[in-house]
C-alpha cells in the first residue's frame, strides 16, 4: 500500500507516549495526529495492545562481510535486526577482508548490500595509521565514498588488517574530518595499563587461572579506560572536533564525560546492552560466550552506567553486536584469555535493556531516545529515522512491553548461536518491525523478500 494509517492507543513521539494516528504515504510519515484522525474506508495497521514506537537504529554492528562472512553476513544479521525491532544498522569496518579502509573496501561492502538486506544499511569507515598520518587525504576520500564517519582503535583490535592509532594518529584523523560534521568513533581503551596488569600477571605462581572470569576481567582494567577518555576529553577540547566513545563499559570514565558536558566539549558517548543487562559476579567459569572488550564489569558499575544515561552522560545504547565462528570462542577449552571477545546479541537488545530500565523505573521514551533517536543523529540519519514525526521515515516498532520470552537457540536469525542470551527470560516482545511503511517483521521471523537500502552519505 502507498497510503495508509498506523493507529496506536500508545505511540511513543518527540512529545511523549500518547495515543495517535500516523499518517504514511510513499514510506514518509505525512502527519502525527489525533486516534480518531483516520478517513472512513482509509487502510489502518491497528497497533492493538502494542506500543508503537521508532524502529531501532543500531550504529554498532560488525557484520564481518566480505572476509568473514562465516562469522556473520548482511543477510543473516538484518534478518536478525528485524527481528528485533530494529530498522537501520550501521555496519562498521571491521572485521571484514578487506576493511573499510579504502575507498575501494567501503565500495565492496556497499556492493554486497544490494537487494540482500532486510533492514536500511549505512556504513563507517576505518582509521588507521595508513590512511590519517599516513595520507592527509584519507579519510576525507572514504567519506566520498559513502562512509558515514569512522572508527578507531587505541588497542591491537584483533585483526592484522585494521591496526591501532597513537594519540598522533588521532590528532591527524580529526584534522581531516574538521568542519566535516562527522565524528571520529574510539575504541578507548589504552594499552599501558593492560601492558602493566600482563606483566604482573605473568610473574604469579601459579599463574591465574584462564577459565576464570576474574582472570580475563582484571587483565582489561577500568583505568585502560578511564585513561584513554581522559586523553579523548583532551584532544576533543584542544581541537574542537567531535570524539565519540564507543561501548563505554567503565562507570568511572563518567566523570571525564561530566566535565565535556559541563564545558561544552564535543566529547560524547554509548554503551551496549550486554553492559546493562550481565555483571560479572555471574559469569561463570570457561563461559566464554561472554567475553568482550572492553569487559562486562560488576553489578555497581553497572547501576553507575544506568545513572550515566539518567543524567544524559551516556547518550545511547547501540548493540556492539560481534560474533564469530564457534571454535574462535574456545568453548571446549573455556579459556577466557585465548577466546575471541565479541558478544552476539543483536535480535536481543531491545528487550534486553526494557528488562533492566523498567526495573530501574525508566520508560518507553528512555527507550526510543537511546535506541532510535540519539544513533540516528550520530550517524547523520536524523532526517530520515529515530522518531515518529513529519517527513520521517515511516520506520516503526511494534513492541508489547509486557510480554516475556525465553531466548531459544532455534528463534536465534544471526549466523552463529552462540549468545550470553540463550537461555535467558526477557521482557517486551517484538511483534512486528516495518521499513519505509512495509512489513518486515511479522511474529517469528522476518519477511522474506528483502527491502533494505545502503543508505550511502552522499546520498542521504
Amino acid at each position: 500500500m502507498s497510503e495508509t494509517y498506523f493507529r496506536a492507543l500508545r505511540a511513543v513521539t518527540p512529545t511523549g507516549l500518547r495515543a495517535a494516528s500516523i499518517h504514511v504515504k510513499d514510506g514518509r510519515i505525512l502527519g502525527v495526529g489525533e486516534i480518531d484522525a483516520i478517513p472512513t474506508g482509509a487502510p489502518v495497521v491497528d497497533a492493538g495492545d502494542a506500543v508503537l514506537m521508532p524502529a531501532l537504529v543500531d550504529t554498532h554492528v560488525h557484520v564481518n562481510e566480505p572476509g568473514r562472512t562465516e562469522w556473520e553476513g548482511f543477510e543473516t544479521a538484518t534478518r536478525a535486526a528485524s527481528a528485533g525491532g530494529i530498522s537501520t544498522i550501521v555496519d562498521m569496518p571491521l572485521n571484514s577482508i578487506p576493511p573499510a579502509t579504502s575507498p575501494r573496501g567501503l565500495a565492496e561492502k556497499a556492493a554486497l548490500t544490494e537487494g540482500r538486506v532486510h533492514v536500511d544499511v549505512g556504513l563507517w569507515g576505518g582509521a588507521v595509521p595508513e590512511n590519517t598520518s599516513g595520507d592527509p587525504r584519507g579519510l576525507v576520500n572514504i567519506l566520498r565514498e559513502g562512509a558515514r564517519g569512522f572508527k578507531c582503535f587505541l588497542v591491537p583490535s584483533g585483526v592484522d588488517e585494521f591496526p591501532f592509532v597513537t594519540r598522533t594518529d588521532v590528532e591527524a584523523a580529526l584534522e581531516q574530518l574538521r568542519g566535516t560534521g562527522v565524528a571520529l568513533m574510539v575504541h578507548a581503551e589504552l594499552p599501558g595499563p593492560i601492558d602493566a596488569v600482563a606483566e604482573t600477571m605473568a610473574r604469579e605462581v601459579p599463574p591465574p587461572d584462564p577459565r576464570r572470569y576474574s582472570t580475563y576481567l582484571r587483565s582489561r582494567p577500568p583505568s585502560a579506560e578511564e585513561e584513554a577518555v581522559a586523553l579523548l576529553f583532551e584532544l576533543a577540547k584542544k581541537t574542537r572536533s567531535p570524539i565519540h566513545v564507543v561501548h563505554l563499559s567503565s562507570a568511572g570514565a563518567l566523570e571525564w564525560l561530566a566535565r565535556a558536558k559541563d564545558e561544552g566539549v564535543p566529547l560524547t558517548a554509548e554503551t551496549a546492552p550486554h553492559y546493562l543487562h550481565f555483571s560479572a559476579e555471574e559469569i561463570a567459569d570457561g563461559a566464554t560466550w561472554f567475553k568482550c572488550a572492553p569487559p562486562i564489569r560488576e553489578a555497581d558499575n553497572r547501576e553507575r552506567l544506568f545513572e550515566g544515561l539518567r543524567q544524559g552522560l551516556i547518550e545511547m545504547v547501540v548493540s556492539d553486536h560481534s560474533p564469530c565462528i564457534g571454535s574462535l570462542k574456545r568453548v571446549s577449552e573455556g579459556d577466557f584469555m585465548a577466546a575471541w571477545g565479541g558478544i552476539a546479541g543483536l535480535q536481543f537488545g531491545l528487550s534486553a535493556v526494557w528488562t533492566e530500565a523498567s526495573r530501574r523505573g525508566f520508560g518507553l521514551e528512555d527507550i526510543a531516545r537511546w535506541m532510535s533517536a540519539r544513533p540516528a543523529a550520530h550517524a547523520g540519519l536524523d532526517d530520515r529515522k529515530g522518531a515518529i514525526a513529519v517527513g520521517r521515515d515511516a520506520d516503526f516498532c511494534l513492541f508489547d512491553p509486557d510480554a516475556t520470552f525465553t531466548v531459544q537457540t532455534s528463534k536465534i536469525l544471526h549466523k552463529n548461536k552462540l549468545t550470553p542470551y540463550e537461555g535467558r527470560t526477557l521482557r517486551g516482545v517484538v511483534r512486528s518491525t516495518w521499513l519505509r511503511g512495509e512489513r518486515i517483521h511479522d511474529g517469528s521471523a522476518p519477511v522474506q523478500s528483502p527491502k533494505g537500502q545502503w543508505l550511502s552519505r552522499s546520498a542521504s
